[in-house]
């Protein structure tokens, strides 16, 4: 199903994360998270959509763009270069980071419960805690941009482990 840009906006801005997995992006191999999906569907009232499956967050690459090689300084002076010398010798570079995510979607299921939305998220948080799987995440969103709200919460994990991966990098001196 396509998406409209202001359906896609809607998704990401209601999307809410509900329980947060307590493991982030591994560094060194690949992450594998498990999400439930709660969202309302459209047509109906009195009942809530729940989803659940895996996503898989491949190992960060290091990206290290040769933007350095080529840098014209006109109208500076000498000395200028002798910056970008240095800033290159103290590996001062910029670094990036390619995250790259799976969605296992072979491995989603879909069941319809007739409850209201606040009675079956509570249900779903106790049982989490009951359960205390620490690569789940619960997630409430809409129900026909679903994925969307998949997406955002790939972009939250992916700001939350960017500081541990860049730690690990520079504890393994790859940075």
């Amino acid at each position: 199903m396509e998406h409209s840009p202001d359906s896609i906006q809607y998704a990401m801005e209601t999307a809410r994360l509900l329980h947060e997995p307590a493991r982030r992006i591994d560094t060194f191999g690949a992450t594998r998270f498990k999400f439930t999906m709660l969202s309302e569907p459209m047509d109906s009232v009195g009942q809530v959509r729940i989803r659940q499956g895996e996503m898989e967050a491949q190992k960060p690459q290091i990206i290290r763009p040769d933007v350095m090689q080529g840098v014209e300084l006109e109208g500076f002076q000498e000395k200028a270069g002798e910056f970008i010398d240095w800033l290159k010798a103290n590996k001062l570079e910029p670094v990036f980071f390619q995250y790259g995510f799976v969605f296992k979607r072979s491995h989603v299921t879909e069941s319809v419960l007739n409850d209201n939305m606040e009675s079956v998220r509570d249900k779903v948080l106790t049982d989490v805690k009951a359960t205390g799987d620490p690569m789940l995440a619960v997630i409430e969103g809409v129900d026909d941009a679903w994925e969307v709200c998949l997406l955002k919460f790939s972009i939250e994990m992916i700001g939350k482990s960017a500081d541990i991966n860049v730690f690990d990098f520079k504890r393994k001196g790859l940075l």
